[in-house]
């Protein structure tokens, strides 16, 4: 982050705190906000920065002196007043429609009552869908060229998400570019309770969203300076890597170092990874190799069939919960107790991939075992058993409020402040025990790990 933009947020964390906090209610259950500011320089090279917040805050769309929203309010308020007038009009009707409901739930009249609910949810959501469009086609965005495109053009032809374009940093570069401002440097932080989901801290700073926000800031960068996103998972990994830990004929154990992806990722320049490695060494290797993934930042074993056959026994185990995998850690704070069992759901976030998120109603069951190892300095060493394979379990139970309430060192994702560029994941899968699918021998492969 840009000394400039941490120095302008700290600023602003202040004034929230000693003018806002309490008459925007920042600190009540779910009010928490994301706040963002922009350090621009004037045509005659003053300094300064504008500050903005995501979405509405206090029922409000516009404060005097923060950045204003990325639509036309006239053209939005032609919309979303009619509109809003029909959708309490349809909740209306369906209220009235349920409040008839027989309490024989299997007459005749209730199966016509049911099914004019029904239809009247159908023509509902069509026509919200109708209102939506329109409203998306309120907002308009300038590029660093002075080209301007609109909301669903961006996202064409996918239909944007909900919320696109109510994020700070859209709003503070469109201010910007309007009073003919040069960005400079951009920062973005939570700030007051945190969020419903957990993952969102007062005073931690986090990248914008890749679902809300990449598409709408790639085009408004467009013509500016800007250091592209970085691109996890395309360093430059030894030949070597992963070495082999165990092996037989029919399946081996291997050391992925972190920063090597396990499979493929979407993009041609993350084709390098521990699958494509290892089909070239070998090549007469059947079925998927890989039997479960580690994440690109965690290192540790990973188990690896030769057969086809062997990888649907592996497969089985794993789904049985016949594979014992313990993972060392270090966290950044002091957890307390010595032992316990976290069990957050969990689901990806779709707004922000490749995050994940508790959520209680559509999160999956998720179950981590931990154990305290040793305290020093304000960290904590820990022992992970997950006793379910969620991706980024470990990382979300131990950053989550609700869980350990201390990220892992080193987590781009999850953590309280950015890691340095050569700062890794201290996370490490230290020891695999399961049955030989072949010879029913109990097998123990252990690494130590590099921290």
């Amino acid at each position: 982050m840009h000394p400039l933009a941490r120095r302008a947020a700290a600023e602003l964390m202040v004034v929230l705190e000693q003018h806002h906090g309490h008459a925007w209610r920042l600190h009540e259950p779910g009010n928490g906000k994301m706040f963002g500011v922009l350090v621009v320089a004037a045509p005659d090279g003053t300094l300064g920065y504008l500050r903005g917040f995501s979405g509405m805050i206090d029922g409000q769309w516009e404060i005097n002196g923060w950045a204003p929203p990325t639509f036309d309010a006239v053209a939005r308020d032609v919309v979303w007043g009619p509109g809003e007038t029909e959708m309490l009009d349809y909740s209306a009707q369906r209220a009235a429609l349920l409040a008839t409901m027989p309490a024989d739930t299997n007459s005749v009249e209730a199966k016509r009552i049911a099914k004019a609910v029904r239809s009247l949810d159908a023509a509902r959501t069509a026509r919200s869908r109708v209102l939506m469009g329109q409203i998306q086609d309120c907002y308009r965005f300038a590029s660093g060229r002075g080209e301007v495109r609109g909301l669903r053009d961006i996202f064409a032809p996918a239909e944007p998400p909900a919320g696109a374009g109510d994020c700070a940093a859209p709003k503070l570069l469109a201010q910007a570019y309007a009073k003919g401002l040069t960005p400079l440097a951009l920062a973005e932080f939570w700030w007051g309770a945190p969020s419903v989901t957990g993952d969102r801290r007062e005073g931690v700073f986090y990248a914008a969203c890749r679902g809300k926000c990449l598409p709408i800031l790639t085009h408004m960068l467009d013509g500016l300076p800007a250091d592209p996103p970085p691109l996890f998972g395309a360093a430059a990994i030894d030949a070597a890597e992963p070495r082999a830990v165990y092996e037989d004929a029919h399946l081996l154990v291997v050391n992925k170092p972190s920063g090597l992806l396990t499979v493929p990722g979407r993009s041609a320049s993350l084709q390098d990874c521990v699958v494509s490695r290892l089909r070239l060494r070998y090549p007469d290797a059947t079925g998927p190799l890989v039997v479960h993934r580690l994440d690109m930042d965690t290192s540790g074993l990973l188990l690896v069939a030769k057969t086809l056959e062997v990888a649907k026994a592996l497969q089985r185990l794993f789904s049985l919960r016949d594979m014992e995998k313990h993972y060392v850690a270090v966290l950044d704070g002091t957890v307390r107790g010595e032992h316990g069992h976290i069990t957050l759901p969990l689901r990806v976030d779709i707004d922000d991939r490749p995050r994940n998120i508790v959520d209680p109603v559509h999160g999956k069951s998720a179950h981590t075992e931990w154990r305290v190892l040793s305290r020093e300095g304000g960290r904590t060493r820990v022992c992970f058993t997950p006793h379910t394979g969620r991706s980024h379990q470990l990382r979300v139970h131990a950053a989550h409020p609700d869980g350990l309430d201390a990220p892992i060192l080193g987590d781009r994702l999850y953590a309280r402040t950015p890691p340095d560029d050569d700062e890794r994941l201290l996370l490490h899968a230290e020891r695999l025990a399961f049955v030989h699918p072949v010879t029913g021998t109990p097998l123990v492969v252990e690494q130590p790990a590099p921290f």
